[in-house]
């Protein structure tokens, strides 16, 4: 099964927003919940079990779920605001007149409410060759039978050109906080086997 990332999701009456990272378990290589962001702002991230896609494209991610099921599931990202002193000026702006002007006393702060022992893939995240930065992670493509990841998809525009290129987890060295350590080094990975790369449409809400 193809998880995508960025890609559109919808529940069973209707589109519900997209895709931003999935949470793995990375003793298991174990894929426990895909994140859902709302698309308003600031915004509502949620926590949905792997359990509840029931079909994927490359594009999109259906789920089992109607949209009042997924606003009742665990918010993923905590928004909090502070108040804002720019350095102790307490309003006394002009003293930065006119090189910027602050637009609020107020700073957002988002902090992810990851599940104990888990770690959180976005897609963008690096993948690290054992000799350099090779890539970011496009998508996941996952054995439906037991959620575990069984291959990676580099993202385009990686260094030896616009490919596909399909990473078997078997060559995955571990997994960190957006980071992805191969046990492959940049020539093994330009001998594996690749396809020209299907730009995606852009989306649609």
């Amino acid at each position: 099964m193809d998880i995508p990332l960025n890609a559109r999701v919808s529940c069973s009456d209707g589109p519900c927003g997209k895709s931003n990272c999935l949470v793995l378990m990375p003793t298991t290589e174990e894929i426990t919940h895909v994140v859902v962001s709302d698309g308003s702002f600031p915004g509502k991230e949620y926590l949905v079990p792997i359990a509840r896609i029931m079909g994927s494209t490359p594009e999109t991610i259906q789920l089992n779920c109607t949209l009042e099921e997924l606003s009742k599931m665990p918010v993923f990202n905590q928004v909090e605001f502070i108040p804002s002193d720019f350095n102790g000026l307490h309003g006394n702006y002009s003293m930065m007149w006119p090189y910027s002007i602050p637009a609020a006393d107020y700073i957002m702060l988002e902090h992810d409410q990851i599940p104990a022992d888990e770690l959180a893939i976005r897609r963008g995240s690096s993948v690290e060759a054992t000799d350099g930065h090779v890539g970011r992670v496009d998508e996941f493509l996952i054995n439906p039978i037991d959620n575990t990841i069984t291959h990676l998809v580099l993202r385009e525009g990686h260094f030896w050109g616009q490919k596909n290129i399909t990473i078997p987890l078997s060559q995955i060295e571990r997994f960190e906080e957006n980071t992805v350590w191969l046990k492959l080094d940049k020539h093994s990975i330009e001998l594996l086997p690749a396809i020209p790369i299907q730009h995606r449409q852009p989306n649609k809400e």
